[in-house]
């Protein structure tokens, strides 16, 4: 670190608002909290989480959903796909992650999140309630089946080199929150025990 970049941080300080996020949750008359998806490309996380935000905005809840390519043509554009440019992608995500459960928003994520250390460093960013990790688990033979963005064909043609799962690791989830199996159950009933996850930690109320 720059010593320029130390004296910079010495004179940061943290700006307390008279607003908090208890105030935020109760005007939006529910607990807010992150539902972490995580899983191989082609798993099904992207699919499964956008129906559970369409489930929960029906029940009137305050939702946003975060999904992996999307913040990568803003956000997170300047990223590639190494473990260093992966990490902090995962860094930035957990930090935005993090604001939307201070507004009192469901925020949703849809990322790869290959490295156990990164899915652990954003559950310390919150309250220990409030980050649900949810392991989208699906044989790599049934994603590369689906292969829905044609990039498993590009790993395969050599074309794509740094991939999770075949040339890149993959850390599945030691004690996920939420199993989906998504290669034998349908995304209904995915959406199906998602919700009756939530209800059974009364996080549906408003």
């Amino acid at each position: 670190m720059s010593e320029r970049r130390v004296r910079m941080d010495k004179n940061i300080h943290w700006q307390s608002h008279s607003i908090q996020k208890s105030d935020r949750q109760l005007l939006h008359e529910h607990k807010s909290y992150i539902v972490w998806f995580t899983g191989l490309s082609g798993s099904g996380k992207s699919t499964v989480a956008n129906e559970l935000e369409k489930a929960l905005h029906s029940r009137g809840l305050s939702t946003f959903l975060l999904d992996g390519d999307n913040l990568r043509h803003g956000l997170n554009a300047d990223l590639g796909f190494q473990e260093v440019d992966r990490k902090e992608n995962i860094r930035r995500v957990g930090e935005v992650a993090k604001l939307f459960v201070e507004s009192g928003t469901v925020v949703l994520t849809a990322f790869i999140s290959p490295y156990q250390s990164d899915r652990e460093m954003v559950r310390n960013l919150v309250e220990a309630d409030e980050f649900i990790e949810v392991y989208v688990d699906c044989p790599i033979e049934e994603c590369e089946k689906r292969d829905p963005k044609g990039l498993y064909e590009k790993v395969r043609t050599g074309e794509i080199k740094e991939f999770t799962g075949i040339s890149a690791p993959y850390e599945a989830p030691k004690s996920p929150d939420v199993v989906l199996y998504t290669a034998i159950h349908s995304v209904p009933d995915c959406v199906h025990q998602l919700v009756n996850y939530l209800r059974s930690k009364g996080l549906l109320a408003r």
